[in-house]
């Protein structure tokens, strides 16, 4: 029998998204085949502070719950590759027992300080394989207005925009909200340049809606964009693969409120999705050929869900944003939409695995000294 991978889910993290990341851990937990893996949850509380052996349904306690590997115990993960136990029990110089090593990470985490390319680049100092995009496509991916340039440069349809700088607002709102009226008519939307699953975005249809809108995504990060308000159909697409990329069938959303927001996605079940979308053949093929120049964009790896807007009036088509992790919740589309395409969701754990696995082998052939 094959020795079983021990596979850290690292879930949590210190963003607005941390409750949406818990439950994508949680549904990976129940998929992932008990007979290929030992699963070691890894849980980053909202205060920054990780904590090994905590499943996601006991997250947010004080150390008493029970997990795979005991008593939950705080840790940090060792920079140091090759660590025979990577997660290094904190406050012990000698501790008296070890995590033993991780063959393998799976970060589950939505949103800063998880899905931006910071834990990416720890895991990458780590040594150990991670599931999706390393450092570059985790934090282009995350940064909507540097993904937008990477877009426009490769070609790609994408929704007029405006940066505004969290500064700038603070410092002449005025200025701010005339320069977005002389480049848009009214709705636009609002958005935090650096946030995902619709946190802090809202639509105003008036200049009093619209510095209420800055002033709420003034509060989530530094950097702001207001985006034309496209009347049209929410089609997305997921992209699986490392050099080789591929796509699946598209779905579609049809939200229960105006857009598609946070309350609609994750804590009301108001919204429609639609999986495959109904396209036309030609369209279809127009989103997954899109989807895949985006994931390349970005220098993307693993996996990523690619959004669209499909205009109502002209039928063209816009990539609005790629996401480098997804949700990965029962109700989310980048599962099942591999599901439609004929990869269920355990199988589609194990391609994953298999991807970031590759990816570290392909990525360990790289010279890092000048020595023979």
């Amino acid at each position: 029998m094959a020795k079983k991978l021990r596979l850290g889910i690292l879930f949590g993290g210190r963003s607005a998204e941390h409750e949406v990341s818990l439950q994508s851990a949680r549904n990976i937990i129940a998929a992932a085949d008990p007979k290929k893996y030992e699963i070691i949850p890894i849980e980053i509380t909202k205060e920054g502070r990780w904590r090994a052996g905590v499943r996601p349904e006991f997250s947010g306690g004080t150390g008493s719950a029970k997990g795979a590997l005991g008593e939950a115990q705080e840790v940090i993960l060792s920079p140091t590759p090759a660590a025979t136990s990577p997660l290094v029990p904190v406050g012990r110089l000698h501790p008296a027992r070890e995590f033993g090593p991780l063959d393998v990470i799976f970060p589950v985490l939505h949103g800063t300080f998880g899905e931006d390319g910071t834990v990416q680049g720890l895991l990458e100092l780590t040594g150990i394989p991670y599931v999706g995009a390393g450092v570059l496509g985790s934090a282009v991916g995350m940064d909507k207005e540097v993904m937008k340039r990477l877009f426009r440069e490769r070609g790609l349809p994408i929704v007029p925009y405006l940066a505004i700088r969290r500064a700038e607002w603070e410092a002449a709102p005025r200025k701010t909200l005339l320069a977005v009226e002389k480049k848009f008519r009214y709705p636009v939307f609002v958005k935090p340049a650096n946030l995902g699953s619709s946190v802090g975005i809202t639509k105003a249809r008036n200049r009093r809606e619209l510095e209420a809108g800055l002033q709420t995504a003034a509060e989530y990060d530094r950097k702001i964009l207001v985006e034309k308000a496209i009347a049209g159909r929410e089609i997305e697409c997921a992209v699986l693969g490392n050099d080789d990329p591929v796509a699946s069938v598209p779905g579609e959303i049809l939200p229960g409120h105006e857009f598609y927001d946070y309350a609609d996605k994750y804590l009301e079940d108001s919204s429609q999705l639609i999986v495959p979308a109904p396209l036309r053949p030609a369209q279809t093929k127009k989103v997954q050929q899109l989807a895949v120049e985006a994931f390349r964009a970005i220098d993307c790896a693993g996996m990523a869900r690619v959004d669209f807007f499909l205009e109502k009036r002209t039928g063209k088509i816009y990539v609005n944003e790629i996401n480098t992790i997804p949700g990965f919740t029962a109700i989310s589309m980048y599962p099942r939409m591999w599901e439609a395409t004929g990869l269920p969701y355990p199988r589609l754990i194990d391609r994953l695995i298999e991807l970031a696995l590759e990816r570290h082998r392909e990525k360990s052939q790289t010279r890092f000294s000048l020595e023979p």
